[in-house]
């Protein structure tokens, strides 16, 4: 077999055995790009060798999305057909799996339209999306997929066979494919990141203080904050890895108290948009000015969507040890850049890090869920204890906990 075959039956057996988790008997949603198609096969091959009951794969065009944006009336560009988020509350009473394939198979495919208009549709993203996650009844996972398209805009510096070539040989070795036993591997980097994340909760920090380059950011955490790894259980004790790679310890903050100024280390793609060089103001935990060398704007229209949504939903830390950051490559592609960096999100709040359920109700609540990346080699972060003293527990990339 040739590479990309190689890559996509080994991604699809990772995916289906260690993302999601696929039991017997489960129905599986796969969610796609046209371009993605060929792992979305592999993925449905090797779910119902596990025995799944049925798989259902769905494909959105950016294409399509364009012509949207170019020609519907512009008050009509938040419309969500009623069957969308019907579906996705339905995957969650069926006790759905859920693999949703990344990676850009058509960058620039908003290239040259209005960036307010382009933020209107937030599709395939639909809120009901985190109705099933916060309740915990869909086991789920997001891996990726090489394709011409993203490896031109990650490898631009060569030839488009050459670019296709690194990038697959990059994918596999950050999802650990390089390895003998890629599922060990993942054992293996889950135990030691959870092992850090049980530190970091047994301090019980009031906030965190995260300085680096263009950064000097304090971050409230609510009483019951924990640190977790995207290793996940659902509410039927089904265990999955949220993300393909990962390697994050993810908390959910208090969105009220979050003060300072936090500068992008990595380009954010966001809306068919590149939003770069950003500089972010918060005061009493909200986004009071944003700023950036490019797609400013677009950031600003997520942010306004509703009241949470220039709130912080998520933290997560990142350390050096991980496979992402080292290769220096930008991916342009979330999945990959938010675990190559320390990063924060805008928007709804994670509540499996929040133990206590009288802490719920103050979990951010937003339609958007925005991670951006803040983290550098330069970055320190320490935790603050409720007396005001402060507690390194990662410099440079290293732990210090």
């Amino acid at each position: 077999m040739g590479i990309m075959e190689d890559f996509t039956r080994g991604m699809a057996e990772l995916a289906v055995t260690v993302g999601a988790n696929v039991q017997p008997g489960q129905i599986v949603v796969v969610s796609a790009e046209p371009d993605h198609l060929p792992l979305a096969r592999e993925i449905a091959r090797a779910a119902y060798d596990r025995g799944a009951r049925f798989v259902d794969v769905s494909v959105f065009d950016p294409l399509l999305k364009r012509v949207r944006v170019q020609h519907a009336e512009p008050d009509t560009l938040t419309f969500v057909p009623p069957w969308l988020p019907n579906s996705v509350l339905a995957q969650g009473e069926a006790g759905a799996a859920t693999v949703r394939i990344t990676g850009p198979t058509r960058p620039g495919a908003l290239d040259g339209l209005d960036p307010t208009l382009a933020g209107r549709d937030m599709l395939p993203m639909l809120p009901e999306r985190r109705t099933v996650i916060n309740d915990r009844s869909i086991n789920w996972t997001l891996v990726p997929h090489p394709s011409p398209g993203w490896a031109a805009v990650a490898h631009p510096e060569l030839p488009p066979e050459e670019a296709l070539v690194r990038l697959v040989d990059e994918l596999s070795h950050v999802c650990r494919l390089d390895e003998p036993d890629p599922a060990v591997a993942w054992r293996e980097r889950m135990t030691t990141l959870a092992g850090v994340g049980d530190r970091l909760t047994e301090r019980r920090f009031d906030a965190i203080r995260l300085r680096g380059p263009g950064t000097d950011l304090t971050v409230g955490l609510l009483p019951s904050s924990r640190w977790l790894t995207t290793a996940m259980t659902n509410r039927d004790g089904v265990g999955h890895l949220a993300n393909l790679p990962t390697e994050e310890l993810l908390t959910t903050p208090d969105p009220e108290r979050v003060d300072g100024m936090v500068t992008s280390s990595r380009p954010l793609t966001l809306a068919g948009a590149t939003v770069d060089g950003m500089r972010i103001r918060f005061e009493g935990g909200r986004a009071v000015s944003i700023e950036a060398d490019r797609g400013a704007d677009v950031l600003k229209g997520y942010t306004s969507r509703d009241p949470g949504a220039a709130r912080l939903g998520e933290l997560a830390l990142v350390d050096g040890l991980g496979r992402i950051g080292p290769l220096g490559t930008v991916f342009h592609e979330t999945l990959l850049d938010e675990n190559a960096a320390t990063h924060l999100a805008f928007g709804w709040g994670y509540l499996a890090p929040v133990a206590d359920p009288g802490d719920h109700a103050r979990v951010n609540t937003s339609a958007i869920h925005v991670d951006f990346m803040i983290g550098s080699a330069e970055m320190t972060v320490e935790g603050l204890t409720s007396d005001g003293a402060a507690v390194t527990v990662l410099d440079r990339g290293d732990w210090r906990i």
